[in-house]
């Protein structure tokens, strides 16, 4: 059967996640863990997150769970990053003036305030609701062709759940997956080899959040 841990640092949108996966994959065996062993031995590893970044990184780094993601992302898993496990991989947060996990270089910035739209409306910060995610076409300084095989299945444009102040800067456009604009075009999924992470909410993004796990279930990097 295969394993998938859900990392458990005391903080998060845990099990709504575990119940997202559970529907999309009833025969997965999945466990929410704290035990960096239970995460080396899983076949797939999930990192959630929806809380601020100082505090998210000092649980990390208390319960000891940013030597095991580490591990887990260098074992070449199937890693998976959703809101602020996505911009925990860069290297630095303006959220508190935080360091990150650095996996990926790269900052993590606010969106300035106020934001205004092309009708000179503002935008509201944080950015939350839905707003599409396009994959199949250009952003700019950044190539998209062909898309990730983790949007198979999935409508060039779908709309995600978005709730969020802020959002990553990656200095390697390259591993842009995915972006949405609000106003302009921001990274919405980055992606390396074994890992895929995203801005929104899967797990609160209806047929296309759960059609994002389903295809994360059955990926092979």
């Amino acid at each position: 059967m295969t394993t998938l841990a859900i990392i458990d640092y005391g903080m998060g949108n845990l099990n709504s996640v575990a119940k997202a996966f559970a529907h999309v994959a009833p025969t997965l065996d999945i466990r929410i863990t704290a035990d960096a062993r239970e995460i080396e031995r899983a076949d797939r590893v999930v990192l959630p997150g929806q809380a601020a970044m100082p505090d998210t990184m000092a649980a990390m780094n208390a319960t000891g769970m940013t030597a095991a993601t580490l591990a887990a992302i260098k074992s070449g898993k199937p890693f998976f990053g959703v809101c602020l496990g996505l911009q925990m991989l860069f290297d630095h947060s303006e959220e508190g003036d935080c360091p990150a996990l650095g996996v990926f270089p790269g900052l993590v910035q606010r969106f300035s305030s106020p934001l205004r739209d092309a009708n000179n409306e503002v935008l509201k910060v944080p950015h939350m609701g839905w707003n599409a995610v396009h994959f199949s076409s250009n952003v700019p300084s950044a190539q998209i062709s062909p898309p990730h095989p983790l949007w198979n299945g999935i409508a060039e444009g779908s709309a995600f759940y978005f709730a969020h102040s802020y959002f990553a800067v990656p200095e390697n456009v390259s591993g842009v997956i995915g972006w949405a604009k609000y106003p302009a075009p921001f990274c919405v999924a980055y992606g390396h080899e074994n890992i895929f992470a995203v801005q929104f909410h899967p797990e609160k993004s209806a047929a296309a959040g759960l059609q994002l796990l389903r295809n994360f279930v059955h990926w092979q990097p």
